[in-house]
């Protein structure tokens, strides 16, 4: 099998499958448990690559088609990787998995050009969010650093190898693909093809397209808007659940304390950098919008207020951090949404996204599209969550999520359910 092997294979295997990846494999079982399981994911991924590169160096460069079922293994590869994470946001270690989850889209280089090694570097920033999190976190718990940093080695091996063997680009070899292996893995293919729906071409009820121009209205949206207290809101006021009237007045809103204020002003901010779309500090702007935005991409919101932002095309996941009273439209994502520390926020998905994660969330309304019913919606420490389910007659539903639960002790353990209010 030596022969068949490239010279560019043969340093993967050498300079990332039995160095950095093997440190960072066994730094990963030392510490067990949903690490030591979501390891085993990532060295199935990183051998899926090793294979699609043996036939990328040998072979030369198939049809769209073709190349696209050639990435599929690490498509899937990398999507178990992240469900594992998300599967598992009650895990003492979420930070770990999720460092390694935003990380590994670094196999996704293989569809970049002319830049995959400074892509795999923006990957790999990411990740170190959450593995700089663990590396503070578990200071003083043993193996912790040393898998933290191990992962961060292996990607930044990565980047070193791509850039030495792959510089403006995968290169493929010469001979032709109708001789190739069947089968052959990698990364995250592009979306298929498809046209999102513009907010115009939606069938919706008036009162939904009313709802629609309103955002598009700018400043003036909020004119038409009374202000609602917390103690005019049953979920912040136990009083009020033994009537069906809410009392027209209302001292100031009081918060949870679980939630961000509104964030300090600064410049607002909208830029690409890198391929992290960074959005700061819009105050009272309604007509924001990146368009055109590509699968590798990443979008980070923070500390916007009263502004409505919306994205075209798929790209690979958005976070909403540290806003107020703000609304994000986006076409469709690769892995997730996710709002943390917001506050009265509003989301429109026009065609899918696998996953929204809240995190100390006060007020959020979630408008679904009929091709985002599969979501999986993840929330923890926040209130006043709605999700609007599309109808048959292009109307929406609501449909609250709870707040409020019920915990017995069972034969094996605690048994949790959701309850409802009473007496509203």
């Amino acid at each position: 099998m030596g022969d068949d092997i490239t010279p560019a294979v043969s340093e993967f295997d050498q300079d990332i499958l039995t160095n950095s990846l093997a440190d960072f494999l066994q730094a990963a079982e030392k510490l067990g448990g949903d690490i030591a399981e979501h390891g085993r994911l990532v060295q199935k991924a990183f051998n899926v690559q090793r294979n699609f590169l043996l036939t990328a160096t040998k072979y030369a460069k198939p049809s769209d088609a073709e190349f696209q079922n050639l990435l599929t293994a690490t498509a899937n590869a990398i999507t178990e990787i992240q469900q594992f994470r998300e599967s598992r946001r009650s895990s003492p270690f979420f930070n770990h998995l999720s460092g390694v989850s935003e990380g590994i889209p670094a196999l996704a280089w293989v569809t970049v050009a002319p830049t995959p090694a400074p892509y795999i570097k923006e990957m790999n920033d990411a990740g170190q969010f959450y593995t700089n999190r663990v590396l503070k976190d578990f200071k003083d718990k043993p193996g912790h650093a040393e898998w933290a940093k191990s992962w961060v080695g292996t990607l930044t091996a990565l980047q070193t190898h791509v850039r030495k063997h792959h510089t403006t680009g995968l290169v493929w070899g010469k001979l032709p693909m109708a001789g190739a292996p069947a089968g052959g893995p990698p990364p995250p293919p592009p979306p298929p093809a498809f046209e999102m729906p513009t907010l115009e071409d939606l069938q919706v009820s008036d009162d939904r397209a009313e709802l629609f121009a309103e955002l598009r209205k700018g400043e003036d949206i909020t004119k038409s808007l009374k202000k609602v207290t917390s103690e005019m809101q049953t979920h912040k006021n136990p009083n009020l659940r033994t009537g069906g009237v809410v009392s027209a007045t209302g001292k100031a809103p009081v918060t949870n304390g679980q939630v961000a204020k509104a964030p300090v002003a600064k410049p607002p901010k909208l830029v690409l950098e890198g391929k992290k779309w960074v959005v700061e500090y819009q105050i009272g702007q309604k007509d924001l919008k990146i368009e055109q935005v590509e699968l590798n991409q990443v979008i980070y919101i923070f500390g916007c207020k009263d502004s409505t932002l919306q994205v075209k095309g798929k790209c690979n996941s958005i976070v909403i951090d540290s806003c107020v009273k703000s609304a994000i439209v986006f076409d469709s994502l690769l892995a997730s949404v996710e709002f943390v520390n917001c506050r009265d926020c509003q989301m429109q998905v026009m065609g899918t996204v696998p996953t929204i994660t809240i995190d100390k969330v006060d007020g959020l309304q979630m408008y679904l599209s009929k091709d985002s019913l599969n979501v999986e919606i993840v929330s923890a420490k926040s209130s006043a969550l709605n999700v609007m389910v599309p109808k048959a007659d292009g109307d929406f539903s609501e449909h609250p999520i709870p707040e409020q639960f019920k915990t017995t002790v069972g034969p094996k353990g605690l048994i949790t359910s959701a309850t409802e209010s009473v007496g509203v």
